[in-house]
């Protein structure tokens, strides 16, 4: 895969997320790079169904001691979601997204997620979908300014929401299985 960027110089083995997905700088070329992608990777991420000149959300890894512009990411993408809705709202845009099976648990209103590599909170939480709400720079500076019904996101969890839940399974906290909400609310910490 080679890919046009702005992200300033790279290093060979540099770490860089396409999408949300994170890819190993294999080799350099004039304003862009080359990363291998493993059949592991097309078959958990959108990346197998990109064209070349498609537009992609690139993100260079965080370097330590670097100021945190959100929530952590990892680049470790959990599953693929889909667009059910998007409309324009002035000028943000309401998103429905519909999670795979078994992420909702680790998803909660107000909470962190990653869509395409972009950091974004939970709006709403019902069934299988999340509701998100997208300002105007997101719009502008990511590939979810041309978001639409059908559309197929990388979605990763908030790593932290991953490792409570993890957690409250290993206790075999009963209501884990109703999600992070409910454990957390079982265990005292909401109301």
């Amino acid at each position: 895969m080679a890919i046009s960027t702005d992200l300033g110089p790279l290093a060979l083995g540099e770490s860089v997320a396409v999408n949300g997905a994170c890819l190993t700088v294999a080799a350099l070329g004039a304003g862009g790079f080359e990363a291998d992608v493993s059949a592991e990777t097309v078959a958990r991420t959108t990346l197998g169904g990109l064209s070349g000149g498609d537009r992609v959300n690139l993100e260079r890894a965080l370097a330590v001691g670097d100021r945190l512009g959100g929530h952590f990411v990892s680049g470790h993408v959990d599953g693929v979601a889909v667009v059910a809705a998007a409309s324009r709202e002035g000028e943000t845009t309401r998103a429905v997204v519909e999670l795979p099976e078994g992420l909702l648990r680790f998803v909660a209103e107000k909470g962190s997620i990653a869509v395409d590599g972009v950091s974004l909170t939970v709006n709403r939480v019902e069934k299988r979908r999340i509701e998100l709400l997208l300002i105007p720079h997101t719009l502008s500076a990511t590939t979810l300014g041309s978001l639409s019904a059908g559309q197929r996101l990388n979605v990763e969890v908030d790593l932290v929401a991953r490792h409570v839940v993890r957690y409250l399974e290993a206790l075999g906290a009963p209501s884990a299985d109703a999600g992070l909400q409910g454990a957390l609310r079982k265990a005292g910490f909401l109301g």
